[in-house]
């Protein structure tokens, strides 16, 4: 596995994988389903003081932030902590 750590206030997200499927069942091809702005907190830099957030919190991102990095395969983000919105609690 690759070892990123975000610099100053910038955060490590794991996109979560948009549905595959719809509420009614019929399935979804990979090129019609939509980009999700929903992840995983995975790592945050070192400038706490601008970082509200924490490994593990489930948060919405504005739609067009951060940079594109694919680690083991699986689609994550480098960005801003301004460039989070909101905490998703469940």
């Amino acid at each position: 596995m690759k070892n990123i750590k975000p610099l100053a206030d910038r955060v490590l997200i794991k996109i979560k994988e948009a549905e595959s499927k719809t509420i009614s069942g019929l399935y979804i091809p990979e090129n019609a389903k939509e980009k999700t702005n929903i992840g995983t907190v995975v790592a945050v830099g070192s400038n706490k003081e601008e970082i509200t957030v924490k490994v593990g919190d489930t948060v919405l991102y504005e739609k067009y932030a951060g940079a594109a990095v694919k680690i083991e395969n699986k689609e994550h983000l480098i960005l801003k902590a301004k460039e989070i919105v909101a905490i998703i609690e469940e």
